[in-house]
């Protein structure tokens, strides 16, 4: 009769153990996953912190290390913002398998950079042994809105394939900064800026834009394009493309190629205003000289002209 009362016992006791442990295990897959704060909510914190801890300490001697620390963290955080480009919006990680020898984690990143925003979801494999830890990323997935952008297509299909995640970020952090650089300088071209000198799109006064050359710069597909037209009003016809392409290869090598085609009625060819089948050697040897806004500036001066 104990014998059986026992038996019901660890029946029971088992059961609660098995419980237990799959109770242990749901929570330790929501406890993986988490919420990664952007940059800025981290520098904000830390400000926030600092404001407290020096309300708290009014009367006592602040610990120098720690508040070293603090503006050294915060330091290194603000430079890494403005040197790369990037800047992470969210971040969950949940654990698929985990024994003495093998993890396996699937993450999910979200965030810009610069004006490209980009989305990642890729599998961790961390493997142990008595000498090292070693670390493999698989399944690697990469969104971004490339549209009609085929090398950066071509890349994104590539840094999938190989699950090469450095080259990656690096890649974007080059490409991206070159598609933000002809994005400012095409608004600075079409709208009238509140500093004469180029600068970031951050430092322009679009508050109450004005068309800076309203009859002579187009940009047919918006800031966001790749080619710039210039039109003189008093000649019809006669149109300079500019044209701005930034090209990644496979590799993420990135190179900005820029070129001048150009549209010349019949009649102005006739009055021989200009050397025009010589202007797009001209333009490539501008670059090389003044750089990309002194040569844009110069055209549209050129092309304003009515003689």
């Amino acid at each position: 009769m104990e014998n059986s009362t026992y038996k019901v016992y660890e029946d029971e006791i088992q059961l609660l153990e098995e419980e237990i442990k799959l109770l242990a295990e749901k929570y330790d897959d929501v406890k993986q996953e988490s919420t990664f704060y952007s940059n800025e909510e981290i520098l904000t914190s830390i400000k926030l912190f600092q404001r407290e801890f020096q309300g708290e300490s009014k009367g006592q001697e602040c610990p120098s290390d720690l508040k070293a620390q603090l503006e050294s963290l915060e330091r290194e955080i603000s430079f890494l913002m403005k040197f790369t480009g990037i800047q992470f919006t969210s971040h969950s990680k949940k654990t698929l398998e985990k024994n003495e020898n093998r993890t396996v984690q699937k993450h999910r990143l979200s965030g810009n950079c610069h004006s490209l925003p980009f989305q990642l979801e890729f599998q961790l494999l961390e493997t142990q042994n008595k000498e090292n830890v070693s670390a493999v990323i698989t399944d690697l997935s990469i969104i971004m809105e490339s549209g009609e952008h085929s090398d950066l297509s071509k890349f994104v299909s590539s840094t999938e394939e190989h699950g090469n995640l450095l080259l990656f970020f690096r890649s974007l952090s080059s490409y991206a900064e070159w598609y933000e650089h002809r994005r400012c300088t095409f608004l600075h071209f079409k709208m009238y800026l509140k500093y004469s000198k180029l600068s970031s799109c951050s430092e322009m006064d679009t508050s109450t834009p004005q068309a800076k050359y309203p009859d002579i710069v187009a940009l047919p597909e918006g800031q966001l394009g790749d080619y710039i037209i210039l039109r003189n009003p008093k000649l019809s016809g006669f149109e300079l493309m500019i044209v701005w392409k930034i090209h990644i290869d496979e590799e993420g090598r990135t190179t900005p190629v820029l070129d001048l085609l150009t549209k010349v009625p019949e009649q102005v060819l006739e009055q021989k205003m200009a050397p025009i089948e010589n202007a797009p050697t001209c333009f490539r040897s501008m670059l090389l000289l003044f750089g990309i806004e002194t040569t844009i500036e110069n055209l549209i001066k050129v092309t304003g002209l009515e003689k």
